[in-house]
């Protein structure tokens, strides 16, 4: 049985030969396996970081449910037309900080946010230029220059598809789990002006329905819809949750189920409650991490008696106290633990618990993946 069968077989309610394998490691891991730095990726697309991650679940052989690192974008979408550049404006041998402008008039503006990318982890996006030491507006500045181009369209698609091959499934978000709060302001907001939220939310479903509409008019499809968020529930409660983003959420999970699509949800930290929203008042094919304290809240073993056989379960070794700073041993009796928590009638598959750090030991996702192989067959 391929991998895209196996999980095929799975997402489907059905046994496969064996328990299915995912650990998370949809961003540091196969940055370090390139053995570039973390900006190669992330600015200069050098390997593009979905590229890097098909490379890695082949190298460790796992059943990869690639839920949206492929960032598909269709031209519709695009609703800002100024003709905004890209500069860098810092850098050392630690990070490179970029910003954008754009001249108008002959007047140059710039964005209020910086994205700061580091030799060695992910980037961070959006960051006020007043927290990494910089003015609003640029001292110095240099043009942004050896930018590989890559297609983020549907032909792009087609080529993420083809390089993921029969390793597993490629998804696309659809929607998302999380709430329009980006700020203080936003949570300000929600309570002294409902109206702004409860307006955002009607666009939501609005835009979901058209974004799954295109999604549905490819020639080549995903393999299945992303809807989730990453933490969900940490800045927002589940009332917040259910009146803001769940219309959309819920919409797109009934399109999608409809025309025989899996949706797929990831959310961080606590979830819950999320899985219980999820599983009660949803279509939904699969949820993941499923983090155990002090991360998140979630007992899987109780999870899967009460929800089992309306989803699939996706989770959820401890990504530090066993993945990062375990031994083989650890991994292999928390590999076994997890299976025999969730296992049984089949809709689980192993993973961990959120992002396998940058510094976990291969042999500790190699010891993952052989566990689920032999001990892991039904």
């Amino acid at each position: 049985m391929t991998n895209r069968e196996r999980l095929m077989k799975t997402l489907k309610g059905e046994i496969p030969d064996c328990v299915p394998v995912a650990p998370d490691f949809s961003n540091m891991i196969p940055c370090r396996l390139t053995g570039k730095p973390f900006w190669d990726l992330y600015l200069y697309n050098d390997p593009p970081p979905w590229e890097a991650y098909i490379t890695c679940a082949k190298y460790f052989n796992i059943d990869s449910l690639m839920d949206g690192y492929f960032p598909l974008v269709f031209p519709e979408e695009n609703t800002d037309k100024r003709p905004w550049e890209t500069f860098i404006v810092f850098k050392d041998s630690e990070r490179i900080v970029t910003q954008r402008s754009f001249k108008e008039n002959g007047k140059r503006t710039w964005s209020d946010r910086v994205n700061v990318y580091y030799v060695a982890d992910p980037p961070t996006h959006n960051v006020d230029p007043a927290k990494v030491g910089l003015g609003p507006v640029p001292e110095r500045f240099e043009p942004l220059e050896g930018v590989k181009q890559v297609d983020r369209g549907p032909e792009g698609l087609k080529h993420v598809k083809a390089l993921m091959g029969d390793q597993g499934l490629v998804g696309v978000w659809g929607g998302a789990s999380t709430c329009a709060f980006g700020n203080e302001q936003g949570i300000y907001d929600y309570y002294d002006h409902p109206e702004k939220h409860e307006a955002w939310a009607a666009q939501r479903v609005e835009h979901t329905e058209k974004r799954f509409a295109r999604i549905m008019a490819l020639d080549v499809k995903p393999d299945f819809i992303s809807v989730g968020g990453s933490g969900t529930l940490v800045f927002n409660t589940v009332e917040m949750v259910r009146k803001i983003s769940f219309p959309a959420v819920k919409r797109v999970v009934e399109l999608a189920t409809a025309a025989g699509m899996p949706t797929h949800v990831h959310s961080c930290g606590p979830e819950t409650e999320l899985v219980k929203l999820m599983a009660e008042e949803t279509g939904l094919t699969i949820i993941d991490p499923l983090e155990i304290p002090p991360m998140g809240d979630c007992n899987l073993k109780e999870l899967k008696q009460k929800y089992g056989t309306k989803l699939t379960l996706k989770g959820n070794l401890h990504t530090t106290e066993v993945m990062l700073k375990g031994t083989v041993d650890d991994v292999i009796r928390e590999s076994k633990k997890c299976i025999d928590d969730a296992a049984t009638g089949g809709r689980f598959v192993l993973s961990t618990g959120d992002q396998c750090g940058r510094d976990t030991p291969f042999e500790n996702l190699h010891a993952m993946v052989e566990t689920a192989r032999t001990y892991g067959k039904y």
